[in-house]
């Protein structure tokens, strides 16, 4: 009788990769979109290590230059360098970007948690109050609030905030209705969890998601909005460098001096594209779990 032959198992070959790694969601979109973000905020940051030249330091021997070496997207009517310009001008639209966005993110999510959770008069009062701004056309509400209040950054701030936290109230609240009557809220209940643990530990962490995808596209919107209330001349106000602003003073150049609208405007588009790009990848993410 042949012996068998006892063979050694084969050790299946591994790839190693740090565990770190191995937790993140990989996602082509979350990827460009994260990069492209980043690499505009690096550039804003990096402004006066960037170009020697002064954002608002007029010039008016070199106005209207052509892209060349000493300036690489040209100059303005004023003779200032519009890739300096465009640097700063970064720093005021992702302001407006984030800070827009982030007082009406927690102050809607606040108020749509509480008026999903608690329900009853609170909840009829908010959603009595959401139904009456969403009810006026966005960009018409914020145009007329700035108008009482006066141009400038901070009023535009203020006119978002009065405006912005109804979209996020309602996307928290439809989602604490469905997730309070799951069996593990009722079980927190059951036991004898408190309102605040309740809505903090276990209802929050299962709603905020939503919310975050679309403040993603919000960043983009007050990007959009602060550029176009600038260029109305409602926003930020000259001689301060915004994408707007600028496009705004090179309106009348369009034919003789094409890089002082066009630089800005593809500024715009590719912050707005890495922010977009960002938002569509965390919402497929949250899709497939």
């Amino acid at each position: 009788m042949a012996q068998l032959q006892q063979v050694a198992p084969k050790t299946p070959t591994r790839t190693f990769r740090p565990r770190f790694f191995s937790r993140i969601p990989v996602n082509a979109k979350i990827v460009w979109g994260l990069a492209v973000v980043c690499f505009v905020i690096v550039l804003s940051i990096c402004a006066p290590w960037l170009s020697p030249y002064d954002p608002n330091a007029n010039d008016l021997a070199n106005a209207l230059q052509k892209p060349s070496a000493a300036h690489w997207f040209g100059t303005d009517n004023f003779g200032r360098d519009i890739f300096t310009r465009m640097l700063y001008a970064g720093r005021v639209d992702l302001q407006i970007g984030v800070i827009a966005v982030i007082v009406p993110f927690i102050t809607g999510t606040l108020i749509g948690l509480l008026s999903g959770y608690f329900g009853g008069w609170f909840n009829t009062l908010m959603m009595r109050l959401v139904d009456v701004v969403i009810s006026f056309p966005f960009m018409v509400l914020i145009i007329a609030i700035i108008s009482i209040l006066g141009p400038g950054l901070m009023n535009m701030y203020i006119a978002i905030f009065i405006v912005g936290w109804s979209a996020y109230a309602r996307i928290v609240r439809g989602e604490v209705l469905v997730v309070k009557q799951q069996e593990y809220i009722l079980a927190a209940r059951s036991i004898g969890y408190g309102h605040g643990r309740i809505m903090l530990c276990h209802i929050l962490p299962n709603v905020i998601s939503s919310a975050i995808v679309f403040a993603m596209s919000d960043v983009v919107l007050c990007i959009l909005l602060g550029a176009s209330l600038s260029f109305l001349g409602l926003g930020v106000q000259p001689p301060a460098a915004e994408w707007g602003s600028m496009i705004s003073e090179g309106r009348n150049y369009i034919i003789n001096a094409w890089w002082i609208a066009t630089f800005p405007g593809l500024a715009i588009v590719v912050t707005g594209l890495g922010f977009s790009l960002l938002g569509d990848g965390l919402a497929e993410k949250i899709e497939q779990q």
